[in-house]
């Protein structure tokens, strides 16, 4: 499984009242995960784009463990699932440097989509990326 980690320091503007991670915000830093993988394999969102392939969110899930705080130094832990076929799916664990401890778990969902906007499989370039990156052969 392909998987990569990358670290966000939480700051005030990410917090809500209580002093907690406000809700809508780990799904902010799952998209930071993600893009940070797309780039540590070689090819950033931006690329991808250039192509004419996006990759709209089409599902996403979070279940939240404990809470996070200001000034945490979050890792973000981005994995490629590779048991998708018609898109793509990244599997996320948030958690705090200091304890190593989870604090999130989630998933988000994409469809290829072609510039004219309809649905399609990876193309070549992207599948070719990923097994090169998941160390299987072409």
């Amino acid at each position: 499984m392909l998987t990569h980690q990358t670290s966000y320091r939480v700051i005030y503007a990410d917090t809500d009242k209580m002093g907690f991670g406000y809700h809508a915000n780990y799904f902010r830093w799952f998209e930071i995960g993600r893009a940070e993988m797309f780039r540590h394999i070689g090819m950033s969102y931006k690329e991808i784009e250039d192509h004419g392939y996006f990759l709209p969110v089409s599902e996403l899930h979070c279940k939240f463990l404990f809470p996070v705080q200001y000034d945490d130094l979050l890792i973000i832990e981005t994995a490629l699932d590779n048991t998708i076929r018609g898109g793509i799916k990244f599997d996320y664990t948030v958690s705090c440097e200091n304890t190593s401890r989870p604090l999130a778990r989630g998933y988000t969902r994409h469809a290829f989509l072609d510039k004219s906007g309809k649905v399609v499989r990876p193309p070549e370039f992207f599948t070719r990326l990923i097994r090169q990156q998941s160390g299987f052969a072409e």
